[in-house]
């Protein structure tokens, strides 16, 4: 197993990495549907569609495809009705995956600095943390909405390093999806990713991060030579 180095800061994702967050988005994705009266589509396909944020899940679910546009008044609609039925529920079945907490007390042990980088709404994301005990780990949250763009492009991750005084090619992104693997190399950080997690289907091993975990239990002894 390769060694990264210690990284002077450690950025995490969210939905896919620490959180198994699809009951809840799939619960929401029928609710919508059936309020529509359009069909429901499950929560396989939605396993396979989250990761973008709500807005392009939304536009999936009412398309049944990965790229299609929808209706334009369609959509306002069904956002809204998402909207609602999500921020009632972000948190009723989400799950942490097995070894994060531990993961991230070994981490939290190592000194290392800790922030959490996700393209899901900041209304969602900081209630989620709560409700799952995340949220003390992490010296600053960057949801989909602090800036006017999200992951694949690079600024959220910049936009931490800059407000922890972190230097980008001494940093590492922790994710599970190509998204992540884009924003990462675009800023310069390095990449780690897990094996499980959201990424449309798709082997993440494909997108040739630094290092695959399958837990972040696994994480530490990655980063234990100094950098």
């Amino acid at each position: 197993m390769i060694a990264l180095g210690r990284p002077e800061l450690v950025l995490i994702d969210l939905d896919g990495t620490m959180v198994d967050s699809v009951p809840d988005l799939s619960y929401a994705v029928d609710r919508m549907m059936d309020e529509l009266e359009m069909p429901a589509r499950g929560e396989a396909k939605v396993r396979n569609w989250v990761g973008n944020g709500i807005e392009r899940l939304v536009k999936r679910a009412l398309t049944d495809d990965m790229e299609a546009e929808p209706d334009a008044e369609l959509y306002v609609r069904a956002l809204d009705i998402y909207t609602r039925v999500y921020g009632a529920n972000n948190a009723a079945n989400s799950r942490l995956y097995p070894g994060v907490l531990e993961g991230l007390d070994a981490l939290r042990a190592m000194g290392l600095r800790l922030a959490c980088v996700t393209n899901k709404a900041g209304r969602f994301t900081l209630p989620l943390l709560s409700a799952l005990g995340l949220d003390g780990y992490f010296e600053l949250v960057v949801a989909g909405d602090t800036l006017p763009v999200k992951k694949p492009d690079p600024a959220p991750l910049l936009h931490a390093a800059e407000q922890l005084q972190a230097s980008p090619g001494l940093s590492l992104m922790i994710g599970d999806s190509r998204s992540d693997v884009k924003a990462a190399r675009a800023a310069g950080f390095a990449i780690v990713c897990v094996s499980y997690g959201y990424n449309h289907g798709e082997d993440i091993r494909l997108q040739q991060p630094d290092a695959v975990i399958d837990s972040l239990l696994e994480l530490p002894p990655l980063l234990s030579k100094a950098a």
